[in-house]
């Protein structure tokens, strides 16, 4: 049987599973599966911006604020209704994507990721300095939540997982993904072979802020809440990027494997308390540093045995 038909049975045969979970898991599981989800999106989007178009991009929870700030604001001061509100989110993700991308492209390497590191911390100062619309460090509350049940809000967050990977994965299959790739291991070839590299990692980032904002607005809709805690710490940022690495960069699906591994690790390991977070660290460093490929990699239908 071919590779990647095999793999597709495979994930499938999970995703089967996984809609099935909540007629036997409480309420506890669903709801750390349910964040698990939603960072899965965080992870894949950032993997179709580094590992394939090759910009290194320091600060996804830019991107993430700016669709869970504005559909939590859409819907808390202009009462629009859950799914304006979260196409509202995500326009003001891809907007501020692109309007990061166009100066920012500009440069390459370390001084590209610094700027986005930087939208980070400004995005978190004007959440500070116009508290009167965003909460400020105490948060800004939305009436309105996707579901009061920990089952529903499950579903929506694997549907939107799901379909979020299908489409991703399309784009990086497409001819855009082959731009990408051959743009990032070499500009200068690419260019020469007459692609504009500059316009198709635009349509990269904006492919990316689209998924992160619309991710970022149904978090604020599952929490109930937007903080600067909770979608745009730049902590937040460090593990959407391990997650994509540690499930296998220029996968796509390999992020939401890296980002649920942690997501359920981090859970299963509270009981030991701060030490958690170290061990979960380190069993990640040494899948990165052993596996390039990433957790991925280990699957019999990725390795072709």
């Amino acid at each position: 049987m071919h590779r990647n038909l095999r793999r597709t049975l495979m994930l499938a045969g999970i995703l089967v599973l996984l809609a099935l979970l909540p007629l036997g898991a409480n309420g506890y599981i669903l709801g750390v599966l349910t964040t698990a989800f939603y960072f899965a999106v965080f992870a894949m989007s950032w993997d179709l911006l580094f590992g394939y178009a090759g910009e290194v991009n320091f600060g996804p929870t830019f991107l993430i604020g700016l669709g869970a700030y504005g559909a939590g604001m859409a819907n808390a001061l202009l009462h629009a209704p859950v799914p304006l509100a979260i196409l509202i989110g995500a326009a003001a993700a891809v907007a501020g994507g692109v309007a990061l991308a166009i100066p920012a492209l500009r440069l390459s390497g370390p001084y590209l990721g610094l700027i986005t590191l930087v939208a980070v911390l400004l995005l978190q100062q004007a959440i500070v300095i116009f508290a009167g619309v965003t909460g400020g460090e105490i948060g800004l509350s939305v009436p309105d939540v996707l579901s009061i049940d920990s089952g529903p809000n499950y579903e929506y967050a694997l549907a939107f997982m799901a379909a979020s990977g299908l489409v991703l994965t399309v784009i990086a299959r497409s001819s855009l993904g082959m731009i990408l790739q051959a743009a990032g291991q070499d500009r200068i070839a690419a260019a020469a072979l007459g692609f504009n590299v500059t316009k198709h990692k635009i349509m990269a980032f904006a492919v990316s802020a689209l998924f992160s904002g619309l991710a970022g607005a149904f978090l604020v809709f599952y929490l109930g809440t937007a903080s600067v805690s909770a979608v745009v710490d730049i902590a937040i940022g460090v593990r959407v990027i391990i997650a994509a690495v540690l499930g296998g960069r220029r996968t796509i699906i390999g992020g939401a494997i890296g980002a649920i591994f942690l997501i359920v690790a981090g859970e299963l390991l509270r009981p030991i308390g701060q030490l958690s977070t170290f061990v979960v660290a380190l069993i990640a460093l040494t899948v990165i540093v052993l596996f390039p490929d990433g957790l991925l990699g280990l699957l019999p239908a990725r390795r072709g045995s």
